[in-house]
């Protein structure tokens, strides 16, 4: 138990955010006896560490806003909640339709879309992702759009000024997109800043924005901006996703499919 006894409000609010980003996620009650507080207090306590942007409120109690590390390079991560990038493919492979045109960024959410696109008839694909152009190389029911540009080695992908410059030419009736980390507030942000300017080029070529994630990236900030949770129309995540996280991007105007 942590003694409170003496403490203002701001200092065992300090205290409890401490507490929560060691235990990763607690409960209301998890806070009441650690702290010896009623419930109404501990409530009072989250309610402000939520408006600040310090943690995030999930059924029954918190957990830590984190900000996250660099990502792995796509290889090393293929295998990372799998299951869960597995079905988020599958949800999001329903979206699309007999002859659309479709862009498919980079990552390894992305490219299970690209697995279950394998029997479609009549798609352009779009795509700045080796992975992808690997995938569907073979297909013949698929025409395959390549963009130019830097390879970037970690993540299989192409970027930069000549894959800008491609998109520009180019329209999408949905773009399927990856990210390192979404929050309400603070949006859409990835670990790598020159790809900034092209994640921002290929959002603005699709008449729909789909965003698949897993749990993991849920609440989470990286270090450069890409875009407002606005930008995007429809989120596809997990299960495992915090409910009041959730609720908080619906209350924004964004199609949340839980798969």
């Amino acid at each position: 138990m942590i003694s409170t006894i003496g403490l203002s409000n701001i200092e065992r609010q300090r205290q409890l955010l401490r507490f929560i980003e060691t235990q990763r996620r607690v409960t209301i009650h998890d806070i009441s006896s650690q702290f010896a507080i009623s419930l109404a207090t501990a409530r009072r306590d989250l309610t402000v560490l939520t408006d600040q942007g310090m943690v995030h409120r999930v059924h029954g109690g918190a957990i830590a806003s984190r900000q996250v590390l660099p990502e792995p390079p796509v290889l090393r991560r293929s295998q990372v909640c799998l299951e869960e990038k597995k079905r988020i493919g599958l949800a999001a492979a329903h979206l699309v339709n007999e002859g659309d045109t479709v862009f498919l960024g980079s990552g390894t959410t992305v490219l299970e879309i690209a697995r279950k696109l394998k029997d479609r008839q009549h798609l352009t694909i779009i795509t700045n992702s080796i992975l992808v152009i690997n995938e569907l190389a073979d297909i013949p029911s698929i025409t395959m759009v390549t963009l130019g540009g830097i390879m970037r080695p970690s993540e299989l992908s192409l970027i930069g000024h000549l894959a800008e410059r491609s998109l520009a030419e180019v329209r999408a009736d949905k773009v399927f997109i990856g990210i390192r980390a979404i929050d309400v507030k603070e949006g859409l942000t990835n670990d790598y800043l020159p790809e900034t300017m092209t994640d921002r080029a290929i959002i603005r070529i699709g008449r729909q924005v789909i965003l698949v994630a897993d749990h993991t990236k849920c609440g989470s900030v990286s270090t450069a901006f890409v875009a407002p949770v606005s930008a995007i129309h429809t989120f596809i995540t997990d299960t495992e996703a915090p409910v009041e996280f959730i609720s908080a991007l619906r209350k924004r105007g964004v199609q949340v499919l839980v798969v």
